[in-house]
């Protein structure tokens, strides 16, 4: 994990504004978790930190893109990153006594590990299912060719053999 921290020692209470655009970091995460993802646009992020009793308050947007894949034909998809974000932080870890990743005490003042804070960020708001259109028409089953760029000449899948009896029957409506 990148280790990344800012001192938050004489903040304003109107708070303070930073930015991060450390694409090796982004890279570093994308390695660590085994993610399909290449860089797109460079991703960006401005942010604010307001202190508060007990902890801290950050809002802010990450900008940028990645290229990820389609999940039916895994083709490159690029995936625009517009996050706005607002988090608050407690100082000194969470109830169970864990030690918080974003925030920790350093002699007399807070520091924010803002790689830590804006990855979280990014990987709670990835896709689950991207799709290059949604009209993609994924992999041929049997041969794998991309079927977005070319017909196949394997032969349809007639379904379960066990369920045969049932191809034939109709429902109608009854009123």
């Amino acid at each position: 994990m990148a280790e990344v921290w800012i001192s938050l020692k004489d903040i304003p209470a109107d708070g303070r504004e930073f930015s991060f655009s450390d694409q090796p970091t982004w890279e570093t995460y994308w390695r660590e978790f085994r993610l399909p993802v290449k860089s797109g646009k460079p991703l960006e992020a401005t942010f604010t930190v307001y202190p508060q009793k007990g902890g801290v308050l950050v809002r802010g947007r990450l900008n940028g893109s990645v290229i990820l894949e389609c999940s039916r034909c895994t083709g490159d998809v690029e995936h625009v990153v517009d996050l706005p974000f607002e988090l608050y932080e407690e100082a000194g870890g969470n109830a169970a006594g864990e030690q918080s990743q974003l925030l920790r005490r350093e002699r007399d003042h807070l520091e924010l590990n803002p790689a830590e804070m804006l990855w979280e960020e990014f990987s709670l708001n990835l896709p689950v299912k991207l799709l290059c259109s949604k009209y993609c028409k994924g992999l041929c089953p049997t041969c794998g060719k991309n079927l977005n760029q070319e017909e196949c000449a394997c032969s349809s899948d007639e379904g379960d053999p066990r369920l045969a009896a049932l191809r034939g029957f109709k429902l109608t409506k009854k009123d």
